[in-house]
This record gives C-alpha cells, sequence and structure tokens, in this order.
C-alpha cells in the first residue's frame, strides 16, 4: 500500500512535549495542533525507518483533548519481535495518508540523551542499544531514534598469538554449535513430513525437570476425564535440560514427539525451543507456572542477567495464559507477545486447590505429618532464592532473627519454613527451636500447606498468587528491594501491589507481627485485580479455548484485529516521503 504524502499540507503538527521509559516500553507525550475535520481516533503513529518501511505502531492513550500519550514495546512493536535496527522517525497517518513527523519541544530535547538505552542480553555479551536524537538535516527539531545491537569488542591490543588463537577458536565454537542446530532441524523436518498425517497428538512437556508441573499435569488429567484421550493422542516430555546435559537419544525422541504434535504446552522456557523452529501447523502454548508475582521475567527483565537473546522460546507462542484480563498484559511483556494472546481462563492447577474435599484430604494429612501444628496458629515462611540460576540459588538466613521469632511463637504460634526448591542449604534451626519451627523443605507442594497456614512471610514469589485466596494475612519481607530490582527487574510498583504489609528489616517484621499490622485490606483489592473466574474450571477452559476453538468472540476479535493491524504495517510503502526529504 502506497502511502499519500499530505506533508507539505501541514494539516497536523505533533510535537513530543515528554520522554521517559517503563521498563522495555518506551513512552512519548505528544501535543496535536490540527485541523478541526481531522478526528484523533482515525490517526496511527508509526515507526518509519531509512529504507521508508513501517516497523512498528504505538498505542494511543488520551490524556486530554489535544494531547496523546504514546507507548511501544521494543521489544515487541507489534509483531512478536524485537524492532529491527535502523534509524526511525514517527510518522502521524490516517489510512493511506501520511500527515507529518513528530518533532520534539526544545525543552525536551536536553533530556533526550538521558532517555536514551542499552539492553544488555546474551550473558552481557552483547547490547540492544535504543538512542534518541533530532535530525540534523531538518529545520524543525524531527525525533529520530536509532535502534541498533552491538558487540562487545576488545578495549586494548592483541598480541599475535591471541588475535591466530580467537580467530580460530571463536568461529569452530560457533560452527561447531549452530552445525548441531542445523542436524537437528533437520531431523526435524524429516519426521514433520514423516508424521504429517497425525492430525490430533498433544504434548505436554517440560525441559525444567524431569516431571511435569503441576498445571500440565492438571490439564492432562482433565482431557482423560472428558475421554478426550480416546480422539487425541497424549504424549509427554519431561527433561532436566535447562541445567543438565541431553543424550542424543533423548532429544531425538523429544523431536519425534514436537514434529507428531498440533498442539504443543510447556510451563516454562525450554531452551530446545530457541533454535528449533516448530513447524506452522503446530500451536506452542505457555502454561507458566507462576501466577502473578512481582519479579520480572523473560522480555520483562531485558538488559538484566538472565534474560532472554533478542530470538528465543517466547516468540513461537500461540497463546499464554493468566488470572485475570487485568493481568494479562504483564504476561505478554514477559513473553514478548500481545496483551490480546494472553488468555484469562486462570490457573489449571487452581482446580484441585480450590476443591473442598482435597482441602480436606489435605489438611488431615498435614496434621499428621506435622502433628506440632495441631492447635496452633502456623506462621508459614517462604521466600524466593536469590543468585542468578538453579546453580547458585541461596538464602541469607542470617537476616532472620531465629532468637526474637522463637519468643514470639511462645504456646500459640509454630513457623513453617518452606525454601524455593532451588535453595539446598537446609534451614539453620537449632535443637531446642524444634518444637515451634519446622523445615518443610521436602514438602512437594507448598499450595496445600496454605490450607493449615494462618499467615504468609514472603518476599518477591509468586506463591502470593494462590494463598491470597485463603483471605488471610501476608507479610513481606523485602530487606534487599534495591539490589534485587537491579538484578531481577519488578514489572509493576512494588510497594502498590503487595497484597499486605512491606517490611525492610526482620525488626520490622516483628513488629508487624506483634502488633498485627498486616495492612490486611490489600487482599481483597489484590483478589479482585487477578481473579477473573475463582472456580475449579480453569482446566476446562485451556480445553475449550485453545485446543477446541472456543474463544471468547471479544478476544478473537481483538487477536483479529492485531493481525490485521501488523499485516497492514508490514504492506505498508513510505517511498513518496523519499523525493521531500
Amino acid at each position: 500500500m502506497v502511502m499519500e504524502n499530505l506533508m507539505d499540507q501541514q494539516l497536523i503538527t505533533a510535537t513530543i512535549v515528554d520522554m521517559k521509559w517503563e521498563r522495555i516500553t518506551v513512552q512519548l507525550d505528544v501535543k496535536l495542533d490540527m485541523r478541526a475535520d481531522i478526528q484523533l481516533d482515525d490517526l496511527d503513529f508509526y515507526l518509519v525507518n531509512n529504507a521508508y518501511k513501517a516497523r512498528g505502531f504505538f498505542k494511543i492513550e488520551k490524556l486530554e483533548d489535544n494531547v496523546v500519550r504514546l507507548r511501544i514495546n521494543v521489544t515487541n512493536p507489534g509483531n512478536c519481535q524485537c524492532l529491527m535496527m535502523g534509524t526511525y522517525s514517527i510518522y502521524v497517518c490516517d489510512q493511506e495518508k501520511v500527515y507529518t513527523k513528530c518533532i520534539v519541544d526544545p525543552k525536551v530535547v536536553p533530556f533526550m540523551e538521558d532517555c536514551s538505552r542499552t539492553f544488555l542480553h546474551n550473558n552481557r555479551k552483547k547490547g540492544y542499544i535504543v538512542n534518541f536524537s533530532v535530525s540534523e538535516t531538518e529545520e524543525e527539531l524531527v525525533l529520530v531514534m536509532y535502534v541498533m545491537d552491538a558487540e562487545k569488542i576488545p578495549m586494548q591490543l592483541k598480541s599475535n598469538r591471541q588475535i591466530v588463537k580467537e580467530a580460530i577458536k571463536e568461529p569452530i565454537c560457533t560452527l561447531k554449535r549452530n552445525m548441531g542446530h542445523m542436524y537437528w532441524n533437520s531431523v526435524y523436518h524429516h519426521y514433520v513430513k514423516k508424521y504429517k498425517k497425525y492430525k490430533h497428538t498433544v504434548l505436554f512437556m517440560t525441559e525444567q525437570s524431569p516431571t511435569l508441573g503441576s498445571n500440565l499435569v492438571a490439564v492432562k488429567n482433565r482431557m482423560k476425564e472428558r475421554g478426550m484421550d480416546n480422539e487425541y493422542t497424549i504424549l509427554e516430555s519431561a527433561r532436566p535440560a535447562s541445567y543438565e546435559k541431553m543424550t542424543k537419544k533423548s532429544t531425538r525422541e523429544l523431536i519425534k514427539k514436537l514434529a507428531r504434535s498440533k498442539y504443543v504446552f510447556i510451563d516454562d522456557h525450554a531452551p530446545i525451543l530457541d533454535w528449533l523452529v516448530l513447524n506452522e501447523r503446530t500451536k506452542l502454548s505457555q502454561l507458566w507456572h507462576a501466577g502473578a508475582g512481582f519479579k520480572s521475567s523473560g522480555y520483562s527483565r531485558w538488559g538484566h542477567l538472565g534474560c532472554p537473546a533478542p530470538v528465543s522460546c517466547h516468540r513461537q507462542y500461540s497463546y499464554g495464559i493468566a488470572g485475570s484480563r487485568h493481568i494479562g498484559k504483564f504476561f505478554a511483556e514477559v513473553f514478548g507477545i500481545n496483551d490480546e494472546q494472553i488468555l484469562p481462563t486462570g490457573m489449571p492447577r487452581m482446580d484441585e486447590y480450590l476443591d473442598e474435599n482435597y482441602q480436606n484430604t489435605k489438611r488431615e494429612e498435614l496434621y499428621n505429618t506435622y502433628p506440632m501444628c495441631k492447635g496452633k496458629k502456623v506462621i508459614l515462611f517462604a521466600p524466593t532464592y536469590r543468585g542468578r540460576k538453579r546453580a547458585d540459588a541461596s538464602y541469607p538466613y542470617h537476616m532472620i532473627d531465629f532468637e526474637r521469632l522463637y519468643d514470639f511463637c511462645g504456646d500459640e504460634y509454630v513457623v513453617m519454613f518452606k525454601m524455593h526448591p532451588w535453595v539446598d542449604e537446609p534451614v539453620p534451626i537449632k535443637e531446642h527451636m524444634k518444637d515451634r519451627f519446622v523445615d518443610v523443605n521436602l514438602y512437594p507442594n507448598i499450595n496445600d500447606l496454605f490450607y493449615i497456614v494462618e499467615m504468609l512471610i514472603t518476599d518477591y514469589s509468586s506463591n502470593i498468587f494462590e494463598f491470597s485466596l485463603m483471605r488471610k494475612p501476608m507479610l513481606f519481607f523485602a530487606f534487599d528491594k534495591i539490589q534485587y530490582s537491579f538484578s531481577r527487574g519488578f514489572h509493576r510498583d512494588y510497594e502498590e501491589a503487595a497484597p499486605g504489609k512491606v517490611c525492610y528489616t526482620f525488626d520490622e517484621v516483628m513488629d508487624a507481627l506483634e502488633k498485627k499490622d498486616y495492612e490486611y485490606e490489600k487482599v481483597e483489592e489484590y483478589v479482585e485485580k487477578h481473579f477473573d473466574y475463582i472456580d475449579s474450571n480453569a482446566s476446562d477452559r485451556v480445553i475449550d479455548w485453545i485446543l477446541l476453538g472456543n474463544i471468547p468472540e471479544d478476544i478473537k476479535e481483538s487477536i483479529k484485529a492485531t493481525r490485521k493491524k501488523v499485516k497492514k504495517m508490514k504492506n505498508m510503502d513510505f517511498s513518496s516521503l523519499k523525493e521531500e526529504e
């Protein structure tokens, strides 16, 4: 579609009066001065490169009659890919008409350099750079946005020996890795052709553990309960590939299963899918294990250690799931996909969790396993881990005043300690404290513990999602919030989102316990925002919406509208502006 150039008519002036970042999203406030017959609702704003191709479109929020806020996620400008390298301007359009470019208010110019960003990735070996300036060739202060992906370069001279060594070693390592990927891709496509007649195969898969996670198990079991295993072939694959080297036999078996499958469900990052591109007939859905905590993951932590590469497994998702439409945008940001692709089905594992008979059975089992808890008020101390990954995961036990907590318990309370599964070091409970403290790290399912727990003490963990439905108080021990925000990042304001009182020292935790100062009113607010459904039907919704295609019509229409807009953007041709510029 060739765009009609109306810029010389000066029908609109679009001036950027403020700019800032919200994690990975550029936010621009634009003041519009336009002819009366032009409707704001008809306008679109596109990032257009020097080849006169549109590579991203802005989400638009109206602030005042003549001021709009433009937002664009650089890891997903609408097409579920990172914004491509290039030099960009922002064009204001109406269908096939181009009205103007965005210019910058002179008051904003001095601060533009501060708004430039470098997002480090690939273990900080590369940097995705977004830089802002103004055009040097035009009279007006036209915004120019540079995007590039840079590699680390040496900062000192090398000896001949070093030069030769690196010239040989690095290309060989790269070639060896790429040859392996090429081989397995060819194996995959061989099996895709071989199994092309398989129409109803579903694969439940994890690369994070030798056993399937609870969301996957819940959907798989529900399919069988509904008799769908008579119509569908149900396959499983559970490997600890994220932290252990897998055999060729194991990889081949997984690739065969992927080639057979029309639907693949995973519940975390799957490293093999960072480089193995699934056939278009296969639909990959992410049933992420976390409900909704605070810590950033995936592309929400772009620029932090452990963030994904620009091209990763996440880019292949057809759908993800969340507990509500309100929080779907956070999951979309994590996975680098569009908001509409996050379906508010609820968490499948919650089906069993909310079942009254299951709750009663588990309570009885827990009291038999931990008889010291019977007749007492139970506090559960369950924080997340510290460290970058499983290999160095830990928790600083010295931050806990065990003596003061023990004295507080008296004859009324018992404290259960449940650390993150990656933390190997046991809780240092002294012998004389074992009548009030118990280490429950070996208990398999933290959610079951919630049935006998009176209060949860945590930090940045997503366990608050399930616990909130118990309608019981929570405290947040965030002694390292600043450090944690740099290493992991938050995808929303921590204090505002925490459904309970936030404490920054253990003395503050103890004061809150002693005074019963929990800010409990935040719990109900949290539940209202995070759950569209509070029932035992989440697995059915996953099956009905994704497998059977019965997605609610309004969500289906939103998905279609975004796809249509992306397709339109790809076909837009701004070359009519070339002569003028």
